[in-house]
C-alpha cells in the first residue's frame, strides 16, 4: 500500500483536531469575554433602608483634647436575612463609626486590637506626624493598644480610616475595617450647605462584595489584574439600599472604599448635580456634573436636587475612555454597571437654600514655589521598578518646600496614586489643564493606562528623619504586592535614617 493515502489520512485527522481546538479555544475566549461582565443596573429591588454609621462618641480631656475610642473586633453581620457572615469592624461587627472633629482641635484616638492578628489604622487624607499616621510602621499587634494624637490643621473635608498593614491591607478592608472621619471648620459651617448628618448630609461608603455561601468570597477572578472585583455593591454595609429623604437638596459624601473597583457615578435620567468637594475639602465653587469617577480611596461630595415624591437611583455606569486598554477594561470592571442607592423623596420636601456661587478658596500649593521635580513610574513590579521594602527610604523631602511629582502609568492597566500627609494640586493631565473634578485638594488620583499627571505638593508638616510616610497605588492588592514607596520629611539640611531591620513600630 502506498504511503501517500496514510499521509493524507494523518493530515486530515490533524486538520480536524486543529479545527476543533481552534473552535474550542475561540468558544472559551468568547465565553470568558461575555461571562466577566456584571450589571445590576435597572434590575435591583431596593429592599433595605441604608444604614447610617453612628457618630462616634467622644470625650474632652482637661487639656481640651477630644478623645475617641476605637476597638477592632470580630463579629457576624446579616447582610441577607438569616445568613450571618463573619466580619470585622470597629466598635461593632462591620465597618466603624464616623469620627468628627474641628479644625484646631487636639485629637487622640485610643485604638485597641481584639482581632486574632495584627492590624493598623491609617487616617487617610489627614495631615499629621508620621509616627501617628497608622501606616505599616505603626502596627497594632493582636491584644495591643495604640494612642495616636495630633492637632487638626486642615480645612473641612471628608476623610476616612482603614488598615494599612503591609501585605494584608486588602483582606482587612474587605472584612469590614473602614470608617469615615469628617472635619469641620468655621468657614464651611457658615455656608448654606446641607449639614445635618444622616438627614440631608449622608455618608455613602461604597464597596463591592461577592458571597460564597454565607461567607465573603475574596478570590480574584481570571485575568483580573486590577484585583478583587465583586458582583454586588453595598453602601454603608447595606445591600440593595434605599434612603428616604425629606429635603430639596441632599448632600452625598461619596467614598470609594472598594479595594480595586473604579466607579463612574451618575443618575439614569442623566440629571445634573453639583460637586462641592474633592478628597481634601471644598472646591472654589460648585461644579455642575453628570458623571463623577472615583477610584479606590477617592472621595467627592455632591449635592442632588430632589423633586417631591420622586425616586431616583445613584448608579455606576460603564467606564468611558481613559481607563485602560480594551482587554484590561473588559476584565478590569470597565464594562460593569451597578445600581448603588435609591433615593426616595417625601411627598412634601423641606425647602433648602440655593448653593452659594462661591464656596471657599482651596488651600493649594503654588506651582511657582516648586523647588524640585521627581518622577514615578507605576507598574505591578513596583514604583520606579522597586518593590516596597520596609527598610528602605525611597525619597527625602525638606520640610517647608514645594515639589512637582510626575506620575506615569504605561503598565497597560489602571493604577492610582495616593500620598500620605499632604493634599496636592493636580497641575496637568497629559499636558492639559485638569478637569474641574480634579482642581481641588486631592490625596488620591486615578492614573489611567497610558496617562501622565503632574502633581504639586507642599510639605509643611512635622519633620521626622526616622519615620516614613507612604506613597502607593491604592488598588489594594497592588499595594500589598509592593506598589508602594517611602519618603521622610526632614528639616533643611537634614538626612534620613532608614528604619532598622525588623523595627517597624508595632504596639
Amino acid at each position: 500500500m502506498s504511503k501517500w493515502p496514510r499521509v493524507r489520512r494523518v493530515l486530515v485527522v490533524l486538520g480536524v483536531v486543529t479545527s476543533v481546538l481552534v473552535v474550542a479555544v475561540g468558544a472559551t475566549a468568547l465565553w470568558l469575554w461575555h461571562d466577566v461582565e456584571v450589571s445590576t443596573a435597572g434590575g435591583t429591588v431596593f429592599r433595605d433602608e441604608m444604614a447610617v454609621p453612628p457618630l462616634a462618641a467622644s470625650r474632652v480631656d482637661r487639656d481640651g483634647t477630644r478623645v475617641f475610642d476605637l476597638r477592632m473586633r470580630q463579629g457576624t453581620t446579616e447582610f441577607r436575612p438569616g445568613r450571618p457572615t463573619p466580619t470585622w469592624g470597629f466598635n461593632g461587627a462591620h465597618l466603624g463609626p464616623t469620627l468628627r472633629a474641628a479644625r484646631g482641635e487636639k485629637v487622640r484616638v485610643e485604638v485597641s486590637n481584639t482581632l486574632p492578628e495584627a492590624s493598623s489604622v491609617h487616617w487617610h487624607g489627614m495631615r499629621l506626624p508620621a509616627e501617628m499616621d497608622g501606616g505599616p510602621h505603626q502596627t497594632v499587634r493582636a491584644g495591643g493598644r495604640w494612642s495616636p494624637h495630633w492637632t487638626v490643621e486642615q480645612p473641612a473635608a471628608t476623610l476616612w480610616y482603614h488598615p494599612h498593614l503591609h501585605g494584608s491591607t486588602e483582606k482587612h478592608v474587605q472584612r469590614g475595617l473602614a470608617g469615615m472621619f469628617l472635619l469641620d471648620d468655621e468657614e464651611s459651617g457658615r455656608l448654606p450647605l446641607p449639614k445635618r448628618y444622616g438627614v440631608d448630609d449622608l455618608p455613602v461608603i461604597v464597596q463591592d462584595v461577592r458571597f460564597d455561601g454565607d461567607r465573603f468570597d475574596h478570590a480574584h477572578r481570571r485575568f483580573q489584574g486590577v484585583g478583587f472585583l465583586g458582583n454586588r455593591v453595598m453602601v454603608n454595609g447595606t445591600l440593595d439600599p434605599y434612603r428616604e429623604v425629606a429635603d430639596e437638596r441632599v448632600r452625598l459624601r461619596l467614598l470609594n472604599a472598594s479595594t480595586a473597583r473604579t466607579y463612574d457615578f451618575g443618575f439614569p435620567d442623566d440629571r445634573a448635580f453639583d460637586q462641592i468637594a474633592t478628597d481634601g475639602g471644598l472646591l472654589e465653587r460648585p461644579v455642575e456634573q453628570r458623571r463623577i469617577r472615583l477610584s479606590p480611596g477617592e472621595r467627592a461630595e455632591i449635592v442632588v436636587r430632589m423633586v417631591p415624591g420622586e425616586r431616583t437611583v445613584l448608579r455606576s455606569f460603564p467606564l468611558r475612555d481613559g481607563y485602560a486598554g480594551a482587554l484590561e477594561r473588559r476584565f478590569g470592571g470597565g464594562h460593569d454597571s451597578f445600581d448603588i442607592l435609591q433615593l426616595r423623596a417625601a411627598r412634601t420636601l423641606r425647602p433648602s437654600p440655593a448653593l452659594p456661587d462661591r464656596l471657599t478658596a482651596p488651600e493649594l500649593p503654588d506651582t511657582a514655589d516648586s523647588v524640585k521635580e521627581r518622577h514615578f513610574d507605576l507598574a505591578l513590579t513596583g514604583i520606579n521598578d522597586k518593590p516596597m521594602d520596609m527598610d528602605r527610604i525611597d525619597e527625602v523631602v525638606t520640610r517647608g518646600t514645594t515639589e512637582t511629582w510626575t506620575v506615569r502609568n504605561d503598565n497597560g492597566m489602571p493604577h492610582n496614586f495616593h500620598v500620605h500627609d499632604v493634599q496636592f494640586r493636580v497641575l496637568d493631565v497629559d499636558g492639559r489643564t485638569p478637569p474641574p473634578a480634579l482642581r481641588g485638594r486631592k490625596d488620591t488620583v486615578l492614573i489611567p493606562s497610558g496617562s501622565r499627571m503632574r502633581l504639586v505638593l507642599r510639605f509643611d508638616g512635622t519633620a521626622d528623619e526616622d519615620t516614613p510616610y507612604m506613597f502607593h497605588c491604592h488598588l489594594l492588592s497592588h499595594e500589598d504586592r509592593g506598589m508602594m514607596g517611602q519618603f521622610v520629611v526632614v528639616e533643611p539640611g537634614g538626612t534620613a535614617r532608614a528604619p532598622e531591620a525588623g523595627d517597624h513600630g508595632g504596639h
